[in-house]
């Protein structure tokens, strides 16, 4: 809470950002090379990155000139569009290569799932499109629970897959692959398998039209060999060939004035309005348009979406950590909700009333009952309201609302507290409590470090504590989809996108990630760990390591639920190349992540910080036990 961080001097920041980004500069010249000494045994060679990629990564691209072949085509358009980055395993070779002769930058990991969340973590932390990659058969499959959960999250995400040959099909070996298309039925906005050669061009077309227009959620497309490989000696010879400013518009949906009048009438008439940001204000970029709304009128913000930052939670209009205050509103906005709650799931009272902003018309009303729509651009639409409203002063809500924040961040203090007394294993509340002092009260700049919450039970604590302070800053994995243990590969998104200073990410380019985990989830993904090491990506993993699914049966243990005891994921990012640290008493949190922390920053070197814990402190055994949670805000799963 902004009441009790150390006074903040912008300029003092700035240095400090300058120097610590210098400092990462110079270590990242010799970035490559022998894992760390102290991980070499006797006789025993070092784990070490192969020359051929740091070779690779510092070649510039070589973009294919005509004749060109259908996958060297479909490349020359993701190039056109600013494709952000490809995350991918070996197959659909054409595809991938293609993409990588075009200079666009692209990450090879363990498995074609983690990838893909890699490329939704990239995005979410950006707000760019990127794309993700699977071969016909198990690569795709892998695939289909990260496709599901960058639905969820309405990720701009480019799904591109092979799809064996169309001469194949009906025969055995049509028969062992999938047709993928209704596999992602439902979990995207658009699909295609390509049959045509001489169409590629025209698909490419189809798939950023969708990608960069009205609500975005993934495209999914086939590549058969026939279109991959198929030759052309010039544009001639494609069905339809027109340059981007044809195939598509920039243009967005403005909102009508006579409605952003009544809407600013609405607000005039409420005593303690409340806006939901969500997705479509972080996609749109509409951060600076929404605080100038905010200001204008006093009005409360509170965050919802796959990303956090796009209002600061240190504002003195945040309600993000103020749940208290929630159902106090009496007039509520959401603005880019794209994935609406149903009635009752988030925590306003059923006495307000409620207006939509949202591009699609189609989906006002959906769920949600409102009073009150706007069909538009999210940052248009602010934009608008911040003109039309005139100078406003809410002094009783902005009063509830630093009361509600301190009352929050005094129980938080309670469970620290707590939390303390347990000496034999490490209570989420100290993680995330010293986590939290670390990252924003220390000597880092607030707004330096980009963090993925992850995992389930750590979450419900770490997520109370971590503060957003700019867009971008928190990756929310577990939004609307419950995916399993997507956290590894959102940790290897979000680092590739910092370290390439992306979107909203430039200032900080270079500056370590912190990814939070926990030891189920540590199963699926944790062999991107290897990946981190391998492109030298500075991420500090924090692992909760409670035994456990973390799931107790009316406070038992039941055996299905439950792993072997005290087992070493620190030992596990040693043997992949990272480095490890083991806490088991809640005074050596701390130092392990300074340690941590300063390493990935000075050598671009990740670790595995495994946190030993106890499956009871999530019953009420151990108090304060399993928390519960407030939607929306810094609490949020869904809303």
């Amino acid at each position: 809470m902004e009441e009790k961080q150390k006074p903040t001097n912008p300029e003092e920041n700035k240095k400090s950002r300058r120097g610590f980004l210098n400092a990462s500069a110079i270590a990242a010249a010799a970035a490559f090379g022998a894992a760390p000494k102290a991980q070499a045994e006797p006789g025993v060679s070092p784990i070490r990155v192969p020359d051929a990629i740091p070779n690779a990564l510092n070649t510039p691209g070589k973009p294919a000139n005509w004749p060109m072949r259908g996958a060297q085509i479909f490349a020359r358009v993701c190039k056109d569009e600013g494709l952000a980055a490809l995350f991918c395993c070996p197959g659909n070779y054409e595809i991938i290569n293609s993409i990588v002769e075009e200079g666009i930058p692209a990450y090879g990991g363990r498995t074609e799932g983690s990838m893909c969340s890699a490329a939704d973590g990239f995005a979410r932390v950006t707000g760019e499109i990127t794309a993700c990659s699977g071969t016909e058969g198990p690569g795709f499959t892998n695939m289909i629970m990260n496709i599901a959960a960058a639905n969820a999250a309405r990720t701009p995400l480019l799904v591109l897959a092979s799809n064996k040959r169309i001469a194949d099909d009906d025969s055995e070996m049509g028969i062992q692959t999938c047709y993928q298309q209704p596999t992602t039925e439902g979990m995207r906005k658009y699909g295609k398998r390509l049959i045509d050669p001489k169409r590629v061009y025209e698909y490419a077309a189809y798939a950023f039209r969708q990608l960069k227009t009205g609500v975005p959620s993934p495209v999914h497309l086939d590549f058969p060999g026939e279109i991959s490989n198929a030759r052309f000696k010039d544009a001639s010879e494609l069905r339809y060939f027109h340059d981007k400013a044809k195939y598509k518009t920039d243009a967005r949906p403005h909102p009508d004035p006579k409605r952003i009048a009544t809407l600013a009438g609405m607000i005039k008439a409420a005593q303690r309005p409340i806006i939901v940001a969500s997705t479509g204000v972080f996609y749109s970029r509409a951060w600076d348009a929404l605080k100038a709304a905010a200001e204008k009128a006093e009005i409360a913000v509170v965050e919802s979406g796959p990303s956090r930052g796009h209002f600061s939670d240190a504002h003195p209009l945040s309600a993000s950590t103020a749940p208290g205050a929630l159902a106090s509103a009496d007039l509520v906005i959401f603005i880019g909700q794209y994935s609406m709650p149903n009635v009752g799931e988030c925590a306003f009272s059923p006495d307000a009333k409620y207006v939509r902003i949202d591009p699609d018309a189609s989906d006002i009303g959906r769920n949600w009952p409102i009073d009150f729509g706007i069909v538009s651009c999210e940052k248009a639409a602010l934009e608008a309201l911040a003109s039309a409203l005139p100078k406003m002063t809410h002094e009783a809500w902005v009063a509830e609302l630093a009361a509600e924040r301190k009352k929050f961040e005094d129980q938080n203090a309670e469970y620290y507290k707590t939390g303390l007394g347990y000496t034999d294993a490490v209570h989420p509340a100290v993680m995330a409590q010293e986590l939290s002092d670390f990252l924003y009260r220390g000597d880092l700049a607030r707004e330096l470090t980009t963090v993925v919450a992850g995992g389930y039970g750590i979450a419900r604590y770490m997520r109370r504590y971590l503060r957003a302070h700019r867009p971008g800053q928190i990756c929310n994995g577990a939004y609307q989809y419950g995916a399993i243990g997507p956290d590894c590969g959102y940790a290897f998104g979000a680092a590739a996108a910092v370290q390439l200073g992306a979107g909203p990410q430039a200032p900080y380019k270079g500056a370590p990630v912190v990814a939070i985990t926990g030891d189920a989830g540590f199963a699926y993904s944790g062999m991107e760990i290897e990946t981190m090491a391998k492109y030298k990506m500075p991420v500090v993993l924090i692992v909760y390591n409670n035994n456990a699914w973390g799931i107790m049966s009316q406070g038992k243990p039941v055996h299905m639920y439950l792993f072997q005891e005290n087992l070493r994921y620190d030992k596990i990012g040693e043997s992949l190349g990272a480095r490890g640290e083991y806490v088991t008493k809640p005074a050596d949190f701390l130092p392990a992540l300074k340690r941590s922390y300063q390493i990935a920053a000075r050598e671009r070197v990740s670790t595995v910080i495994n946190c030993q814990a106890k499956r009871e402190f999530w019953t009420q055994q151990f108090a304060p036990g399993m928390l519960g949670k407030v939607e929306p805000g810094c609490m949020a799963y869904s809303h």
